[in-house]
């Protein structure tokens, strides 16, 4: 049977090898003649170029690799099926479960390199290509102010403490010009205004801090307060909590949930600061979802293949490339269709993110049954 593993497989791999080369050459050429003015606004050499385009490559893999496996497989066992080759093979005692498990073992290992990539590499893509296409400006202030970040606030998951930043350093953790509101716990409320503040390690320290307490009873009048410093040793919001609040605040909408690179790792870091939830929880857990999910899609391509392109009858090869069109397009659609729903609360992350699969694995096995 190892003769019959490597010659399934070298049937497999050159279609496939073709595919993922003629995708990138497209996706490349079709790219750079829309953007080869951008770049030579920036001013970047060949090997900028070049450069940038291997950056980006692993997140086009990640959505590209399952349609080219799709359609390599199609091609390859439905031209099998125009010979005869899998009535042989069948007739000599291989079943469908066996012949199918070098096109497994294949699956498998993409499947593998795509949660790889998603979760190493694709993540800091984005921003090693921003550097890429910034390096040759001759303003290097950009790259100075890249490391500020401008005008933002949130509100603590318990709801007690408000925070707004006028600019925060995401490297040493300093900040300009900060108003923070906390509800203390016998039922007063304090305000204040600071100038700048900092991070000691223990807690922040603030400096020209103008300060406003409202005693609990209604109607009386705040007492006012200036100080040079002032420690706030109740406020547990960490550097690394506000830099997760930063970038997290930048998910709204079904599109900016789609277009972040967020790795597993990170959203599970992002919930371990704030156990009791916030108002992104369906947002992030679809997207924890979708990270773990997207790379089976090459497992979940196997089973869709079998039924279509391993039924006997000599058929033209066309007709497993129409499969694979038809196939991706309504995966493209319920995959969309789950990520909205659960981005909006409408279905559970895991329901949202795994359905897809799920239905086209399951309806696949259907079918391979049926061909049998």
């Amino acid at each position: 049977m190892r003769l019959l593993d490597r010659y399934l497989l070298r049937e497999l791999l050159v279609p496939l090898s073709y595919c993922l080369g003629g995708f990138l050459i497209l996706w490349v050429a079709f790219d750079l003649f829309g953007e080869l003015t951008d770049f030579q606004k920036l001013r970047l050499r060949p090997g900028d170029v070049v450069e940038f385009y291997l950056v980006k490559m692993p997140e086009f893999l990640i959505n590209v690799v399952p349609i080219a496996f799709l359609l390599a497989l199609l091609y390859t066992l439905t031209n099998h099926a125009r010979h005869h080759e899998l009535t042989a093979i069948r007739a000599a005692g291989v079943s469908m479960l066996r012949l199918s498990m070098p096109y497994v073992l294949v699956g498998f290992l993409l499947s593998i390199g795509l949660f790889a990539l998603n979760e190493l590499w694709v993540p800091r893509s984005t921003e090693m290509a921003e550097q890429i296409l910034a390096r040759r400006q001759p303003n290097r202030q950009k790259d100075a102010r890249r490391i500020w970040e401008a005008r933002f606030g949130f509100i603590t998951p318990d709801g007690q403490r408000k925070w707004f930043i006028e600019s925060f350093n995401v490297n040493t953790s300093d900040l300009l010009r900060a108003y923070v509101e906390t509800m203390l716990p016998d039922g007063s409320r304090r305000e204040f205004w600071a100038e700048s503040g900092g991070w000691t390690g223990e807690g922040w320290v603030f400096t020209n801090v103008h300060l406003l307490v409202y005693p609990a009873d209604k109607g009386a009048l705040p007492l006012q307060e200036t100080r040079e410093t002032f420690a706030a040793p109740e406020l547990i919001e960490t550097p690394e909590f506000i830099r997760s609040e930063i970038r997290y605040s930048k998910l709204q909408g079904i599109k900016a949930v789609r277009k972040a690179q967020l790795s597993v790792r990170e959203i599970l870091e992002y919930r371990r600061l704030h156990p009791r939830g916030s108002a992104r929880d369906s947002v992030l857990d679809t997207k924890l979802h979708g990270r773990l999910s997207a790379p089976w899609t090459c497992m979940v391509v196997v089973a869709i293949a079998l039924p279509f392109g391993a039924a006997t009858g000599r058929r033209n090869v066309v007709v497993g490339v129409a499969s694979s069109i038809v196939i991706c397009f309504a995966y493209f659609v319920l995959q969309q269709l789950g990520l909205a729903l659960g981005s909006g609360g409408y279905l559970p992350g895991w329901v949202a993110a795994w359905s897809p699969n799920a239905f086209f694995a399951i309806g696949g096995l259907l079918l391979t049954w049926r061909t049998r």
